[in-house]
């Protein structure tokens, strides 16, 4: 797998596991793109941290992401609202992988409130090693999921 730039970002609550997730990003040997927050005590909003990172893979400052919050939920929703991001709420390593090889996931989002810190390396690893096959009935898919963001976008301008 080449080399790729991962943005990492969390909230308040994902603080915690931010530095696991660091860890296993530099270990499989990418290059982070730290995005905050750097406290778990000072509270904060995950859609601040969500768009940093949605905003960043779109301009091309990261291939990836990675987002943490507490239970993942609301970072992964505020980041599927941006153009081009697909980010996956996987607390499983198949998802993690099977996210990136069937849809194309570009962003990985974890509960840290919901999983073991044990989970973070693997679920990581499996993210970071996948690659999207382009099998032409995931192209299709995705292909349909473009049109209606294009449609959505339409509607609202």
């Amino acid at each position: 797998m080449a080399r790729m730039k991962v943005a990492v970002a969390c909230d308040h609550a994902g603080f915690v596991y931010k530095t696991k997730v660091i860890d296993a990003v530099c270990g499989a040997g990418h290059v982070v793109v730290d995005l905050g927050t750097d406290s778990a005590t000072v509270s904060v909003d995950y859609p601040d941290y969500a768009e940093a990172v949605g905003r960043a893979i779109q301009s091309g400052q990261a291939d990836r992401g990675i987002l943490l919050c507490g239970s993942g939920v609301g970072a992964s929703m505020t980041a599927n609202k941006m153009r081009g991001i697909r980010a996956g709420l996987c607390h499983d390593t198949y998802s993690a992988h099977q996210g990136v090889e069937h849809d194309d996931m570009n962003v990985l989002t974890l509960g840290a409130r919901i999983i073991g810190i044990e989970m973070v390396p693997e679920l990581v690893n499996a993210f970071l090693g996948s690659k999207y096959s382009g099998d032409p009935r995931h192209a299709n898919r995705l292909a349909k999921v473009a049109k209606l963001e294009e449609k959505e976008s339409a509607k609202n301008n």
